[in-house]
């Protein structure tokens, strides 16, 4: 979601390899804690990831989710 913000929630578990419903949960939580900010557009949810916020594991707090993103994308390439 954060490199491609109108992902379903179908292709997000395709993904990952999970079942659509985790998904769906996962996605429901990190709204909910405001990690992902909704907006609808026509007939899709486009979802934007926070990056400036801590980690929600208490030991790697510390952390940003920017952090773990560029992390991310830097083993992708």
């Amino acid at each position: 979601m954060a490199w491609d913000h109108g992902l379903l929630v179908r292709e997000i578990a395709e993904k990952v390899r999970i079942i659509e419903r985790a998904a769906q949960r996962i996605r429901a939580e990190l709204l909910n804690e405001g990690y992902l900010d909704r907006e609808r557009v026509g007939h899709r949810n486009r979802c934007r990831v926070h990056p400036e916020l801590p980690l929600r594991h208490p030991l790697e707090r510390h952390h940003r989710v920017g952090e773990l993103l560029t992390a991310l994308n830097d083993d992708a390439n």
